[in-house]
């Protein structure tokens, strides 16, 4: 039976903001988004911020003393106020605007694992990562000669927390791992991992791309030492992530890239850097793209972050309910109860491509492949997956046209 969603959230009225959804991606087939994992649609109010910036407000910041620059100016360190307060950061100079998830990982990793860590220091990671949150640690290590360990998936999709704290007895110097991910949907016990992690003297890096578009993430809350995530996945434009970073520790860092804005200073042959977080910023950065994301952050905020991870729940459950009548069909991960509103699935005998491509015919979105997690899916014992991903636009009919595809996609593999 399906619950009834539509006291946690108003679904239709929330779709009427996304003019995407409204599409049809061919005559008489409407479109079905459900590859919100890889990047969220975006709604009138986020396209309007960043056109109203073009056209109205449009310099280069940080410079000019002009009517234009000054606006600029204000607008892009509003919207990195927005983002401290979504997150509760202490300050608002513990963020640090890059381009995605993954610069802000490398950051991380060039700056303060290059000027902290040494020679058979250890790194604890796990086998659910994302690339983003391996392959720069693999560079760091190879660079540095770093031991790298990781806590092991258990069969069910959780990670085993015997395991976590035993790697932890070997005195870390980082732990750094996904909150939610983007494959199982599971939903790590991140508060006490947290926790165990800082007991044993090592520091914390989230990689929070999946959760922070989806659960309210609250960095004191979790004592979290590094935080990293995109505003893309959460209703926002392309080109803009986050780092946050705590304060003491971004003052210790050394800059990440060189030239305009993150200076004070410059001489021929020195340099003196500009205090953080524009030690860290580089060059022009994404002006419209912040005002875009701070548009994102007011939708989501004005929606309540508890009732879009509760509808989440919901529709999820209901998703899992219903594919489990497909025989042949196996999802991958936790229950309902510990995933977010991700589902990733292999179909016996069918290439997830195929099903993609098939699924693709009857206007649905969903991805195929490895989804930037090949040693998790070595794990899983399969190439690849087809994944379905959910956000507060998606209804309980869409799942219904996705179960109805997929019993198609069965009909024509035989």
């Amino acid at each position: 039976m399906r619950a009834n969603h539509l006291k946690v959230i108003s679904v239709e009225k929330i779709r009427a903001d996304f003019p995407i959804l409204q599409r049809e991606v061919r005559p008489g087939v409407k479109l079905v988004y459900l590859d919100s994992t890889a990047t969220a649609q975006k709604p009138l109010a986020v396209i309007e911020a960043m056109d109203k910036y073009y056209r109205w407000s449009n310099a280069n910041i940080h410079r000019g003393v002009h009517t234009l620059g000054e606006e600029a100016t204000a607008l892009y360190e509003a919207a990195r106020q927005r983002v401290a307060r979504f997150i509760n950061a202490r300050k608002t100079r513990e963020i640090v605007f890059t381009r995605n998830t993954t610069e802000a990982i490398n950051l991380v990793a060039y700056s303060w694992g290059r000027s902290q860590l040494h020679p058979g220091d250890l790194i604890v990671l796990t086998e659910m990562e994302h690339h983003s949150n391996l392959v720069p640690w693999q560079i760091l290590g190879a660079e540095k000669g770093l031991r790298l360990e990781f806590v092991p998936v258990t069969d069910d999709g959780y990670l085993d927390l015997i395991a976590y704290q035993q790697l932890l007895e070997q005195r870390p110097r980082l732990v750094a791992f996904t909150h939610m991910s983007n494959v199982l949907g599971t939903i790590n016990p991140v508060t006490q991992m947290i926790e165990l992690a800082h007991q044993a003297g090592a520091m914390v890096l989230l990689d929070g791309a999946q959760s922070v578009p989806h659960l309210r993430v609250d960095v004191q809350a979790l004592g979290v030492d590094f935080l990293a995530f995109s505003a893309h996945k959460m209703l926002g434009p392309t080109g803009i992530g986050v780092l946050y970073a705590r304060e003491d520790l971004l003052e210790h860092m050394p800059p990440f890239l060189g030239g305009g804005d993150m200076i004070k200073k410059v001489q021929l042959r020195s340099f003196v850097p500009n205090e953080i977080p524009y030690k860290f910023e580089a060059g022009t950065p994404a002006i419209a793209e912040a005002v875009g994301f701070a548009a994102a952050i007011d939708y989501l905020e004005n929606v309540g972050m508890e009732a879009i991870a509760a509808y989440e729940h919901e529709l999820v459950a209901y998703a899992l309910e219903r594919l489990a009548t497909i025989p042949g069909l196996k999802v991958f991960g936790p229950p309902a109860e510990h995933r977010g509103g991700v589902v990733s699935f292999s179909i016996e005998g069918v290439h997830p491509h195929d099903v993609a491509q098939i699924l693709d015919r009857e206007g649905i979105a969903v991805r195929a492949g490895h989804h930037c997690a090949m040693p998790l899916h070595e794990k899983l014992g399969v190439a690849a997956t087809t994944r379905a991903s959910f956000y507060l636009y998606n209804t309980f009919d869409e799942v219904d046209r996705l179960v109805e595809a997929l019993q198609k996609v069965q009909t024509i593999f035989g």
